[in-house]
């Protein structure tokens, strides 16, 4: 064999770039390990550009597929001060640079680095200096890179004395042991001019060589999908001719026989990778934990304050210590403490109790629902006792894993929530997530790439099913009219098979809804931070399971409209009937309540508004809480052929009758059918004698198809069941039974919830109708479909829906009350109309100022200033007088007089704007003098409405009228212009 040969056999990929080059590396990370074991290779790298996004993945399927994982970056380097923002463009901003991590040291100066790069020096790039390279080069092995390095660079040039000073630069950082100069060869006329000036430039250096590969694609097959991406990225089309693109078709996994023909006339270089990779042995521990410490009161632990706080909390929630309860609380504190886990109880209590001090609603929602101590210290609004809810659902005593309980916020003020956490526990930051290439849009982006006609590619993309997890493969099996085009079709077929090899993969990088990692040591010590150009909020470079497998403390503040609904909804019930709704201390067997969701009256009800759900409410007939939790849980794909059945069930159409006593117990709340997870961990546990930490597991094991531990589990199961009388068969078919529900069983915590915000909004709307629409209706303000939706709605209910109101509307929807003759009428089917009490006033909602077209939120302000200040507007001169026209301009009176703002005045539109101008004009002169300090000869200022010209009755046809209205505000309030037709269309409809 050959020399180089020989260290082609052992070579190692140390330039290799991932699908978290976003838009430039189109490698999968498990892909590129299973090539890499096909190719032989001992070893890889990964060096993203700029980050470290995919880092932990790569190293945890590296080492699961017995591969040693080498971490690393491609950094871009400033020519200058990394804070320095004056070069030309993108070409003259930053030079690439290598860096791989040797061990633990280099890896925490690589986070330092990246962190950098994006806190500190972004432009167009994430890019660090050779100031902080200096500060953070222990630990990491540095090689030139590829020709966008800056010694390359300088040799393209000619200028081998700046190409040697750069080079004398590093060598000074990392010193000979570290520092290799890279050898590349793509077949490019530049690569060959200067490799052997490289070569030359290390030997008289006295440093190493090293062959690379710039891998981007993983088999020359890709490279056609690549310059695809390349043109999603750079938003150009394959025929552009100026576009950016790679000048070669080698940019891929190569085997070591392909690099040896490439580079093998330097076999030391071929030996070298396998050496550095020698040199690298970074190993992560994940069983270490960075959770912060709560600070208790000095002369408390941790433990010892939680247990406080929670048998405080017994008295407000239960009322009387029990010796169940006891032995509940007992329980959780124990595994609780055991786990090290009281500081994240106590920061979570905090956060939720900060939120209600300062008038936010925030609530546990999913398994942080089930747990007694969780509820006792009030993160949690439902009883796990009451619910039949097991804290083994949330916590595994046996399983080291992080708690996780998710915290609903109204969305308005989830913001300050985040703040206060920042500023009590000092070490913050959002989590990343990463927006990929779905099916449907990666076919639009690929036809817009290959300049395929936009109908076209409507056409193509239309055709793929829109559904979680969908494949251009799985919609190929699935639609013929799809399959059809593909097998007869070439550009189709071009479509699809690029698209085949580009969906899935990482497109942008995001912050996550609701994730927040949290330390009580600088973050940047422990992971990579990001920080896009022109963002913010700081996120991790991690998304959310990686934060936590690398052992953070990730809490998820979920920003919950619907919260931010009901209590927009209960601030109008204080301001207008002086009635303080406690939410928790609902009636739950309130059967008004109940009516109305049996007449499916839900538009605007959590969760039970759609179609389905209302016809599924109208038939269940719910009267109780339960029923509102199994309606949710069974909702579903899967279990929704159960609902019939437990409707049969309920109302006694349909006999049911299970083979044991327990099962009776277990499943007597759902009528014999398995609805939750606990119900089925309950049964393998009771009936089964399963101990309940692996019937727990056993439930997620088989909702997961988890076939090794199903079967671990059946024998014992089958003995318990035995040992409790039943017969073998019987037992069997018992099983079998569970593994068919259990598939589509869901977490009774998470469905229970949800029930109960669900019926806190039925309630609302059965006995505060005017105040929960104008709430809902102001929240959906952004979506014309609701909005129309929602109007609909409360015509239905007998509720008025008029034009905004210079004189009566706020900023949102507005609630308005009259003072009638007599008693007010009802509302809707039987419903009490304004405020749900008999009484001498009628409700109604305005549009809020700010929905019309055009009137922005200065305008709105200065329009309620100056309406609080002086009281209603008797006019448009008045209102022109008053109002400040630096913020109210003639554009947005256009638009307040064609939404009927001004009908309130008298006066009809037309005229309104026939003597808008001169108002204007008025109104400006009024305000100089003002400024002026002009005064009356009576001591006040000019009456100027006095000589203003007089405003007819002229008024728009209807036509004209409802067109105006329609463009201000987006829909018809006044009258549609079908009105006049209605009782013809109901006759022909």
């Amino acid at each position: 064999m050959t020399q180089a040969g020989s260290a082609a056999s052992g070579f190692v990929h140390l330039h290799v770039h991932t699908e978290y080059s976003l838009l430039d590396g189109a490698c999968r990370i498990k892909d590129l390990i299973a090539a890499c074991r096909q190719h032989g290779m001992p070893a890889v790298a990964v060096t993203d550009h700029g980050n470290l996004f995919g880092a932990i993945e790569f190293y945890s399927a590296a080492i699961a597929a017995g591969i040693k994982p080498i971490i690393g970056c491609e950094v871009y380097i400033a020519p200058g001060d990394r804070r320095d923002r004056q070069t030309c463009g993108l070409g003259e901003a930053s030079y690439h640079l290598l860096l791989l991590a040797q061990n633990r040291t280099g890896w925490q100066n690589l986070i330092k680095l990246t962190t950098i790069g994006y806190l500190e020096g972004f432009y167009y790039k994430p890019r660090i200096d050779k100031e902080v390279l200096r500060e953070f080069s222990e630990g990491l092995i540095c090689t030139s890179t590829c020709l966008g390095g800056e010694i390359p660079q300088a040799l393209c040039r000619g200028s081998v004395a700046a190409a040697r000073a750069v080079a004398e630069e590093y060598l000074r950082i990392f010193g000979p042991e570290r520092f290799y100069i890279e050898l590349q060869d793509h077949g490019l006329p530049e690569q060959r001019q200067i490799n052997p000036e490289l070569v030359d430039l290390a030997r008289r250096l006295g440093v190493g060589i090293v062959a690379t590969n710039d891998v981007h694609y993983l088999t020359a097959q890709d490279v056609e999908a690549h310059d695809v991406l390349c043109c999603i990225s750079t938003r150009s089309r394959v025929k552009d001719e100026k576009r950016f693109k790679f000048d070669s078709d080698q940019f891929y996994l190569k085997s070591g026989a392909e690099m040896a023909a490439a580079l093998g006339r330097w076999p030391q270089a071929l030996a070298n990778t396998r050496r550095i990779a020698e040199l690298c042995n970074l190993e992560f521990d994940f069983s270490r934990r960075f959770a912060p410490r709560f600070p208790t009161p000095t002369d408390r632990s941790p433990d010892q304050y939680l247990r406080e706080l929670v048998y405080q909390g017994v008295g407000r929630r239960y009322g009387q210590l029990t010796d169940e309860l006891r032995e509940r609380i007992e329980y959780e504190l124990e595994v609780i403490a055991r786990k090290g886990f009281s500081s994240y109880f106590l920061i979570v209590w905090d956060v939720v109790r900060y939120a209600r001090q300062q008038d936010i609603p925030a609530v546990a929602r999913g398994s942080g629902c089930s747990t007694v101590v969780g509820y006792c210290l009030g993160i949690s609004a439902i009883d796990p006792l009451r619910y039949g809810l097991y804290f083994e659902r949330f916590m595994d005593p046996e399983r080291d894993e992080l708690p996780d309980i998710d915290i609903d916020i109204c969305q308005d003020r989830r913001s300050e929530v985040i703040n206060y956490v920042r500023q009590k526990y000092g070490h913050v930051a959002q989590i990343i997530t990463f927006g990929r290439l779905k099916a449907r849009a990666a076919i639009r982006d690929i036809c817009r790439a290959l300049d395929v006609p936009l109908s076209e590619a409507d056409r193509i993309a239309k055709l793929v099913p829109e559904e979680l997890k969908m494949t251009i493969d799985k919609a190929l099996q699935r639609e013929a009219e799809l399959r059809r085009l593909y097998d007869q079709d070439p550009t189709v077929r071009k479509v699809l098979d690029i698209g085949r090899r580009l969906e899935g993969l990482a497109r942008h990088a995001s912050v996550h809804a609701a994730g927040v990692v949290i330390a009580d040591v600088p973050l940047d010590t422990l992971i990579p931070l990001h920080k896009p150009a022109d963002a913010k909020e700081i996120t991790t470079q991690f998304e959310g399971p990686t934060v936590e497998k690398v052992g953070l403390l990730k809490m998820d503040f979920l920003g919950l409209r619907t919260l931010s609904q009901i209590h927009l909804a209960c601030r109008l019930i204080r301001k207008h009937h002086g009635v303080e709704i406690d939410l928790e201390k609902l009636d739950l067997t309130d059967p008004r309540v109940y009516e109305l969701l049996s007449r499916g009256q839900t538009r605007g009800v959590f969760q039970f508004e759609s179609a389905g759900m209302r016809e599924v409410l109208m038939r269940m007939k719910p009267n109780r809480i339960e029923d509102l939790i199994a309606a949710n849980a069974l909702f579903r794909p899967g279990p929704m052929e159960y609902i019939e059945e437990y409707i049969a069930r309920k109302h006694g159409r349909q006999s049911w009758d299970l083979p044991h006593p327990i099962m009776t117990e277990v499943l007597g709340e759902t009528y014999g059918i398995m609805v939750y997870q606990e119900q089925v961990s309950r049964l393998v546990n009771r009936l089964g004698g399963v101990p309940l930490r692996r019937a727990f597991r056993l439930a997620k094991a088989i909702s997961k198809k988890k076939t090794a531990m199903i079967e671990a589990e059946h024998g014992p199961f089958l003995e318990g069941a035995m040992a409790n009388g039943l017969p073998r068969p019987v037992a069997e078919k018992i099983f079998e039974d569970i593994l068919r529900f259990g598939g589509y069983a869901f977490n009774k915590a998470h469905s229970a919830g949800y029930a109960l915000i669900a019926f806190q909004t039925a309630y609302l709307k059965t006995y505060y109708p005017v105040e929960f629409m104008a709430a809902l209706l102001t929240y959906e303000s952004g979506s014309t479909e609701k909005v129309a939706e929602y109007i609909e709605e409360c015509r239905r209910m007998g509720i008025p829906i008029r034009p905004p109101n210079v004189n009566e509307s706020e900023e949102a929807f507005t609630v308005v009350y009259e003072v009638g003759k007599g008693e007010a009428g009802q509302v809707g089917d039987g419903q009490r109309c304004a405020t749900g009490f008999p009484g001498s006033r009628r409700g109604h909602i305005c549009f809020g100022l700010a929905a019309i077209s055009g009137v922005g939120h200065k305008a709105v302000q200065a329009v309620l200033t100056a309406r609080q200040r002086g009281g209603p507007f008797r006019d448009l001169f008045d209102f022109c007088e008053r109002v400040d026209l630096t913020c109210v301009n003639k554009a947005v009176i256009e638009a307040l007089i064609k939404s009927g703002a001004f009908d309130c005045t008298g006066a009809a539109r037309r005229a309104l704007m026939n003597v808008l101008d001169k108002a204007i004009e008025l109104g400006q002169e009024a305000q100089r003098d003002r400024r002026a300090g002009q005064l009356s000869m009576f001591g006040g200022l000019g009456d100027w409405s006095a000589s203003s010209p007089p405003i007819t009755g002229e008024e728009w046809s209807e036509s004209e009228m409802l067109a105006y209205e329609k463009a201000a505000l987006g829909f018809y309030i006044t009258k549609h212009p079908l009105t006049q037709y209605q009782e013809l269309i109901r006759q022909f409809g």
